[in-house]
């Protein structure tokens, strides 16, 4: 998984809309980076609105959202439409980006091991350096926790 101090390599994925979004495409801004498993499931909906319900306080700080999963654009947009998600949702189906950042690996579940997205955020500062990274998310008061980190630099 990255780590503080690591630079991010600079990736294209698209959007909700079928876009493609770069991560350069915001140098300038600090970058929350969110991995999720899946859309549209309880703990995945819970933390996408709790970005959702901070948005406004993400903007005032100067800092981009983009939530990442391998769910379709299209998943994706019925996901962002339901819930009225204000920030980019960007799909890879490969998870090249996903591995990139260490938040794919061995999950397990009812007893059962299987590979996944591992829920995951990273905080970027204006040039895509990690200057803060959570492995362990609880979903519920996740955006708080991250907007606190985000007001220490």
């Amino acid at each position: 998984m990255l780590q503080k101090g690591d630079q991010v390599k600079n990736f294209t994925l698209q959007d909700d809309h079928g876009q493609e979004i770069s991560l350069s495409d915001f140098r300038g801004k600090k970058v929350v980076v969110y991995f999720y498993p899946k859309d549209d499931t309880p703990g995945c909906t819970v933390e996408a609105c709790s970005f959702r319900d901070e948005h406004s306080r993400f903007a005032d700080a100067n800092t981009v959202i983009l939530g990442i999963s391998k769910d379709s654009v299209e998943k994706h947009e019925k996901f962002k439409s339901k819930y009225d998600l204000p920030f980019y949702l960007l799909s890879d189906p490969e998870t090249t980006v996903i591995k990139h950042f260490g938040a794919w690996g061995e999950k397990k579940n009812y007893g059962k091991t299987y590979e996944g997205i591992i829920r995951s955020t990273f905080i970027l500062d204006e040039v895509g350096k990690v200057i803060h990274t959570f492995e362990k998310v609880t979903t519920k008061d996740h955006a708080l926790a991250v907007l606190e980190e985000i007001g220490k630099f």
